[in-house]
């Protein structure tokens, strides 16, 4: 859970700066490019997210076997 905590976070930065940096871009084929790129890490970051929770869940409703 906190791998994915931390992956999802420095996911999240990169589709930050991807999506910020499209002002400073005039090309229209790089403005294309780059807003792919910053999707791409949000679709990671999504990701990365949804194994966190998936994971929080199985942890939260694991019960222990005590017949040993």
């Amino acid at each position: 859970m906190v791998v994915a905590a931390i992956f999802a976070a420095i996911c999240l930065g990169f589709a930050i700066i991807g999506f910020t940096s499209l002002g400073d871009i005039t090309d229209p084929t790089e403005i294309a490019d780059a807003r792919g790129f910053a999707w791409f890490w949000t679709f990671l970051a999504s990701v990365a997210i949804g194994l966190g929770l998936l994971a929080w869940w199985i942890a939260r409703t694991h019960k222990e076997d005590d017949d040993a």
